[in-house]
């Protein structure tokens, strides 16, 4: 947005925290938008009496009425309504920012504030409003010829005959207006569908920053739990090898004791006996070396969890994609092993031979979990379609293939033998919002984000499916980054 732009525009700002206000005020102003400030939502309302802005940034929690009832009560005036409110907020939950949007805010932004941010929101939100503004201008002035015209129309019925020639030629003139009409009637059918191309562009990247936000903290959250279960983990493993080591010598000592001492005293006879001595130094072996297979599954766990998360990668490093696979596989093992409701699901590896790429291995990782659980739930849906007797004769199957393709590329494809899809079903697969499964259990975003991911890797991705022959999604990516930098 330029800057005599920027002059015409006018934001209220709402907050309660004076620094806060100064903030933002000190960061619109030198952008040169003119700035109005409240302090709570009943100033808000009363400066709205006597003059309109072009946008409002709105914070949440503020005293009196906060900012949710202060926004639903500008949505239910005339004068208000169209404006759009941003929400300021601290508030992480998702619920939150869900609420907000759905009592007509178009947007938020989390404290603390990130300048550019705040200015591209804003500025995004601007042009929408603008090109609003424009197209009910143009509605209202098309509205007006195509009155005038027919009224033109009506005089010209009304004429005597003596003016047919000047009908005619009045006629011709209609004929040329109606030209300029329809002309003026496909420019705004343009700019509606630019409108309508810029809505969806800002719809599909409001859902982008929700996931981004969501993988992120998930990304924390693991990290997290692994590190923090790792050190005792590591300690308890530690220690394994010297207490195997102590109780070997316990057991070679009572050996020992024993067969020096042939006449053991009765009331040691009878505590052995109690409790079970001879089988206790049988089983006291296999179960330090129980505690240690134990302490290494954990193990292998907590590994996983870190290579699944890779929070601490910011960068594109070289990386082992049969790693990532791997990792993903362990994190969802409950999922693919058999219970009480269903079968287990067989998971074949084929890997080939690949060397390091080089990507973000946790926005892959994301891939890789999005094909692999889609997978498991199209299978597990499959058995609610079947009878018993044909599920136990059914083997539920995932196939993970791995190959090098070309100098600069390797494919990870990602098979089942479930259900399928049509090819209309297909078609859409990569679209936002887009999802086959019930109410509740899909947003549509998944598929559609690791599309982009694959995408903005330099890479393809694709599905191949038809009914009752399952599905395979085929990923190629390039070895080598084409590119210096992608973002995330």
């Amino acid at each position: 947005m330029n800057s005599e732009n920027q002059e015409q525009n006018i934001i209220l700002i709402v907050d309660d925290n004076p620094t806060n206000l100064k903030v933002l005020f000190d960061c619109l102003a030198d952008s040169g938008f003119k700035i109005l400030v409240a302090q709570d939502g009943e100033d808000a309302i009363e400066q709205l009496e006597y003059a309109l802005p072009d946008l409002i940034l709105l914070d949440v929690m503020m005293p009196g009425i906060d900012g949710f009832e202060t926004c639903r009560y500008l949505k239910t005036k005339e004068t208000t309504k169209d404006i759009p409110v941003i929400f300021m907020t601290a508030l992480s939950e998702t619920v939150d920012k869900v609420k907000g949007l759905s009592i007509g805010a178009v947007d938020y932004i989390t404290k603390p504030f990130q300048h550019e941010e705040v200015l591209a929101r804003i500025n995004v939100h601007l042009r929408l409003r603008n090109l609003t503004k424009k197209l009910q201008e143009n509605s209202l002035r098309l509205e007006k010829e195509v009155k005038e015209r027919l009224k033109a129309q009506q005089e010209l019925l009304q004429l005597t005959p003596e003016l047919e020639k000047r009908a005619e030629e009045r006629t011709a003139e209609l004929q040329q207006a109606n030209q300029q009409l329809q002309q003026s009637e496909a420019r705004y059918r343009e700019q509606a569908k630019q409108l309508e191309i810029a809505f969806r562009q800002l719809k599909e990247t409001q859902s982008q920053l929700v996931q981004s936000e969501k993988m992120s903290s998930l990304g924390q959250l693991v990290a997290g739990v692994a590190h923090e279960i790792n050190n005792p983990v590591n300690f308890i493993y530690g220690n394994l090898a010297h207490a195997k080591q102590y109780t070997q010598d316990l057991l070679y000592l009572l050996d020992l004791y024993a067969k020096h001492t042939p006449s053991t005293p009765p009331e040691i006879q009878e505590y052995a006996e109690a409790i079970d001595l001879e089988f206790l130094v049988k089983d006291l072996p296999q179960l330090l070396a129980s505690m240690k297979i134990g302490a290494e599954r954990i193990r292998e766990i907590i590994q996983s969890l870190r290579n699944f998360s890779r929070v601490d990668e910011a960068e594109m490093k070289p990386v082992n994609i049969h790693e990532g696979l791997d990792s993903t596989l362990l994190i969802l093992h409950n999922r693919l092993k058999g219970g009480s409701n269903h079968s287990a699901i067989q998971v074949v590896k084929e890997y080939g031979d690949l060397p390091l790429v080089e990507c973000y291995a946790g926005q892959l990782n994301q891939v890789f979990m999005n094909l692999i659980a889609n997978a498991i739930d199209a299978l597990e849906e499959y058995d609610k379609e079947r009878t018993s007797q044909d599920n136990q004769a059914y083997c539920k199957q995932i196939r993970i293939r791995t190959q090098v393709v070309d100098d600069n590329l390797v494919s990870i494809r990602i098979a089942d033998n479930g259900p399928g899809m049509t090819a209309d079903v297909c078609q859409h697969l990569f679209e936002p919002f887009f999802t086959t499964k019930p109410v509740g259990k899909g947003t549509g975003l998944g598929l559609s984000i690791s599309h982009q991911i694959i995408s903005k890797h330099g890479g393809q991705m694709q599905c191949i499916s038809d009914v009752g022959k399952g599905a395979e999604f085929i990923i190629t990516i390039p070895i080598r980054a084409r590119s210096p930098q992608l973002a995330h």
